[in-house]
């Protein structure tokens, strides 16, 4: 009997139509955020964890920066690599887990964005173990930019069974449609973080300083501070 595949890798497979789902619509704008961040320098090497398609590493080639991308799903990897190839980009993209990130001091920034690796595993223990993997693969001094789903959105809405407020996980269900015409049910969940926890587990894996900004529809805002009304928010950490 085949090992069923964990959700997050489940739901990857054959998702050709990743582009178009809504929260893709603001890679430019949140590459420009990025670039803020780097203050224009292109001489950085970035990695890119939870790269999925690679949106965020095409668009940075695109403007002269050098990206690896680490993806689980070989599937968004391939539309990836179509792409890169099609505009010759050189963007590097490898197939591997966060969990098992094999860098040491390789890189000056690293990104993690949009649920791409962080808050869909298993247990806290894992998320930790990603970001310890992350100060790892970077220098001293080197940066990293991430966003975690928003436990104060969470809190905010009204209660249900669906969001534990003891772990702050939510459990839901996710209809995939295949190629084949198949349909398949995946039962998911999610950790959901504050900014203090967050800003906790940060140091515990060997960052030293910590600022959090707001991701809204429309991208992300530096200006502001994550509010109950974000789904998102964001971090930026300091090796």
């Amino acid at each position: 009997m085949t090992e069923a595949l964990p959700w997050y890798v489940e739901l990857y497979r054959d998702f050709d139509a990743y582009g178009a789902e809504p929260y893709t619509q603001n890679t430019c704008s949140e590459v420009d955020f990025m670039e803020q961040v780097m203050a224009g320098d292109r001489s950085l090497a970035i990695l890119d964890v939870g790269c999925g398609n690679g949106r965020h590493s095409l668009e940075l080639a695109r403007r002269g920066y050098s990206v690896l991308g680490v993806d689980l799903s070989a599937c968004m990897l391939g539309q990836g690599r179509r792409v890169a190839a099609s505009e010759q980009l050189p963007v590097p993209f490898v197939c591997g887990d966060a969990r098992e990130l094999p860098f040491e001091r390789r890189f000056e920034v690293a990104i993690m964005l949009c649920e791409g690796a962080f808050s869909l595993m298993e247990s806290d223990e894992m998320d930790l173990l990603i970001l310890k993997n992350i100060a790892r693969a970077l220098e001293p001094g080197g940066r990293l930019i991430m966003t975690a789903p928003n436990a104060a959105f969470m809190l905010a809405q009204p209660p249900g069974e669906a969001f534990d407020l003891t772990t702050l996980r939510e459990t839901f269900t996710l209809e995939v449609a295949k190629p084949d015409g198949s349909r398949r049910v995946l039962d998911c969940a999610q950790r959901y973080y504050t900014c203090p926890e967050l800003a906790g587990l940060l140091r515990q894996a060997g960052f030293q300083r910590v600022r959090f900004f707001a991701c809204s529809e429309s991208g992300y805002d530096g200006s502001r501070k994550p509010a109950r009304r974000d789904f998102e928010f964001g971090a930026i950490a300091e090796k």
